[in-house]
């Protein structure tokens, strides 16, 4: 029987340049991100907020009242990722299985994003504390299929660390990452079929495109990694083990400090990622399609950025990559939150784009290289733990401005995503103090 240490010495053997990327295994795990980046830009940054906005916003405060809901369905789905991420981590390294929970959890996302577009074009004739039934049951499907959504990736993370050397593992992260945002233009593609109105109508067909390009994956890979039998143990049973790992923390103080920088660098990158459409819209003036088009350039800015990331991750080192990035993710919102000028906002969204794919990249190369493998399913549980706790605070935080100075307009919404700076800083300060292993 193969141990899981012996496993790592019995891996494929290191690709050599490009060839390391077009393996079955390489290119099915970089589709799974193609498909799921779907998912993320259609429904969580563009369709669902401009159809939350259509349906409740009628003038410049009832925009920021929209504002308020699109952040508070974030952070709710957020709270229920508090709950259970940390305990699927504990569930990967105690059976090994990963391919299984994500096509259940992509099963689940797809299906409850097929009926938002369902019970978004009906009408009930009903309402719930004064807001239509459909509307309130469409909040209901977005928070639950983000939640398998996002549950799906601890899995999905994890499976990186098995794909090859440490040397390697830079360049491919940032392959799936590009990948992924290649997803994104294909994901786009949907606006066609929409146009300005009547936003709904994205969300089945983009729930059959998340669908359709996760098969590669579901379909031609399987794991390696086959555990000895273990005794079977309660699901939530897994939070002893979590609480013991918090009681080590001095032996994993690097990872638990990322872990806190990685809150605050998050906090800021979700927060963004579900506002930026309805910010650009009612607050620098863009229409529906220039905003498509904008998100259109920084998501080619991600995807080349983001294939970049993995050679200047491994020149540099993951924690300088992580600071360096940081740094424009904070040019970026100084110019969204004081520009005035479309010209301006379009530079903001690029280097937004370079800095969000980057993260990913060097992020998860950087969590690779301070945990131990044997606990390493439970720190990326742990890591998606602190990023959902984030995506609660950073939302809120948003939509409480928002909904505090709505009687200002635009201006509230200004002072939250000026919010997001400090954040971002904070995030940085502690990001210095982190030291990986040499």
């Amino acid at each position: 029987m193969i141990q899981p240490e012996q496993e790592q010495a019995v891996k494929r053997t290191p690709g050599k340049g490009l060839k390391l990327f077009f393996t079955l295994p390489i290119i099915s795990w970089a589709l799974y991100d193609f498909a799921n980046t779907i998912f993320s830009s259609n429904i969580v940054t563009i369709f669902f907020p401009f159809w939350l906005q259509e349906a409740v916003g009628e003038n410049a405060s009832m925009n920021q009242v929209a504002s308020t809901f699109i952040s508070y369905s974030n952070a709710a789905a957020s709270f229920l990722l508090v709950i259970f991420t940390p305990l699927f981590g504990v569930l990967i390294d105690r059976t090994g299985r990963k391919k299984r929970y994500i096509a259940l959890f992509t099963a689940i996302s797809v299906a409850c994003t097929v009926f938002m577009g369902v019970f978004a074009g009906s009408s009930f004739g009903q309402s719930f504390y004064g807001l239509p039934l459909s509307l309130m049951l469409v909040v209901v499907m977005f928070v639950t299929a983000k939640f398998f959504y996002h549950s799906s990736l601890v899995f999905y993370d994890t499976i990186l660390a098995d794909l090859g050397t440490k040397e390697e593992i830079p360049l491919i992260s940032g392959f799936g990452t590009a990948v992924g945002y290649i997803g994104t233009l294909a994901g786009l593609t949907v606006y066609l079929m929409v146009g300005n109105h009547d936003f709904y109508r994205a969300f089945i067909p983009s729930a059959l495109l998340f669908l359709i390009f996760s098969f590669p994956y579901l379909l031609f890979t399987k794991e390696r990694r086959r555990p000895e039998p273990m005794e079977k143990k309660p699901f939530f049973s897994g939070y002893r083990e979590i609480v013991q790992t918090f009681k080590d923390i001095r032996l994993y103080r690097p990872v638990f400090l990322f872990m806190i920088a990685y809150f605050f660098l998050n906090d800021t990158l979700s927060t963004v990622v579900a506002m930026m459409g309805v910010y650009s819209k009612s607050v620098i003036g863009f229409s529906t399609g220039q905003f498509i088009l904008l998100y259109l350039v920084s998501t080619v800015a991600s995807i080349v950025g983001s294939f970049l990331w993995g050679y200047v991750t491994k020149w540099m080192g993951a924690k300088r990559a992580v600071s360096l990035i940081t740094v424009i993710l904070i040019i970026s919102l100084s110019i969204g939150v004081f520009t005035a000028s479309q010209a301006l906002f379009w530079v903001a969204g690029s280097l937004f784009g370079i800095a969000l794919g980057g993260t990913w990249v060097a992020s998860r190369t950087l969590i690779i290289e301070l945990t131990p493998e044997h606990k390493r399913g439970e720190f990326f549980g742990l890591f998606a733990f602190s990023g959902k706790i984030s995506s609660i605070f950073g939302p809120l935080l948003y939509g409480s401005i928002t909904l505090l100075f709505k009687d200002l307009g635009n201006i509230a919404s200004r002072m939250a995503f000026g919010s997001l700076i400090l954040l971002a800083l904070t995030g940085l300060v502690i990001h210095q103090t982190v030291k990986p292993k040499a």
